[in-house]
């Protein structure tokens, strides 16, 4: 009866920690963490912009935001075109 009881307790813990594993993955795809890192560049290169008295600076401050956007939205595709290639 012991075994069965500790047993149970082992799949319990690891059911908990694969629905923690869940939620992180899902986080790490989520449009809110996009646009949410995506805001953080936008502020940082425009308080850095602004600081080294660059023109424009908020107007500038889109390109490095942008790229990431784009790399964030782009890099999904060439992650599944190198494990197929990879798994061949």
């Amino acid at each position: 009866m012991d075994s069965i009881e500790n047993l149970e307790k082992r799949i319990a813990v690891i059911e908990e920690r694969n629905r923690r594993v869940e939620a992180e993955k899902a986080w790490e795809t989520s449009v809110m963490r996009t646009l949410s890192l995506s805001a953080a560049t936008y502020i940082i290169a425009g308080i850095f912009m602004q600081s080294v008295h660059l023109s424009y600076p908020w107007l500038n401050a889109f390109v490095p935001t942008l790229g990431y956007y784009l790399s964030t939205r782009s890099l999904p595709f060439v992650k599944r075109w190198w494990m197929r290639r990879r798994n061949k």
